[in-house]
């Protein structure tokens, strides 16, 4: 197996490593949420997606609600989603979502990744057209009959249904992400992850060596407090 599969299978157990960094994200994941759909979470489908994640991360309840009762506030952080994009080495596109209440800080540290890391910083569109955004869920595929199942969520948006060892992943579209956030709810299905993605559309094979240097710049950028995902255009194929 080549470094690519190897990389993709440690960032399943990445993902929530290390509680603390993994609490500020999500918190806020949270901000970012109530601040578009407001704080109650039977209105606000990000912010369910929010709080699902945060139960899978171990988050106490308490942290997820005082996360939300301090973003509903008067004094809330003001985060902003912003996303850069750019190239890494080896011409592999680069979408990294952030949020911060300072993108000068946040902008300037992400360049210095990108040009620490043989890659470049762009401007905005300058590879996002390779990448569809897509509402990503996964849950124990042992849990269900995923069969019958498919059939049913097609009407909720359900594009496509895969298969990744003990998990199924399910992909809508961006559009229909709180119609199959619903759907999954009202038939008792608990997701071990919620979220929208960007899918890319064209992938670029590595060879080992470069693999490796692509891994240590987006490890730079997911160290950063204020980078919340990294996507990219790496073939992550066995």
């Amino acid at each position: 197996m080549g470094r690519a599969f190897e990389f993709r299978k440690e960032r399943k157990f990445k993902r929530w490593a290390g509680m603390a960094k993994t609490f500020t994200r999500i918190g806020r994941e949270i901000a970012l949420a109530v601040k578009s759909g407001g704080a109650n979470p039977d209105y606000n489908p990000r912010l369910r997606m929010a709080i699902q994640n945060a139960k899978a991360a171990n988050m106490p309840k308490s942290n997820v609600e005082n996360a939300i009762k301090k973003a509903a506030g008067k004094d809330a952080e003001n985060f902003q989603e912003v996303i850069y994009e750019g190239y890494g080495p080896h011409g592999v596109a680069i979408l990294v979502e952030t949020a911060t209440d300072n993108p000068t800080r946040t902008v300037a540290n992400v360049r210095m990744y990108f040009d620490r890391g043989g890659g470049a910083l762009g401007v905005s569109g300058s590879v996002s057209y390779m990448f569809n955004r897509k509402g990503v869920f996964k849950a124990k595929a042992e849990d269900h009959d995923w069969e019958e199942l498919e059939l049913e969520l097609i009407d909720a948006g359900l594009e496509e249904l895969s298969f990744d060892e003990d998990e199924v992943i399910l992909y809508t579209d961006f559009s229909d992400f709180g119609s199959m956030q619903k759907a999954l709810d009202e038939r008792g299905i608990d997701t071990t992850s919620a979220q929208l993605e960007w899918i890319p559309t064209m992938t670029k094979k590595l060879q080992d060596d470069e693999v490796e240097q692509l891994i240590k710049l987006i490890d730079r950028l997911e160290e950063d407090d204020d980078v919340l995902n990294v996507f990219h255009t790496m073939d992550m194929a066995e």
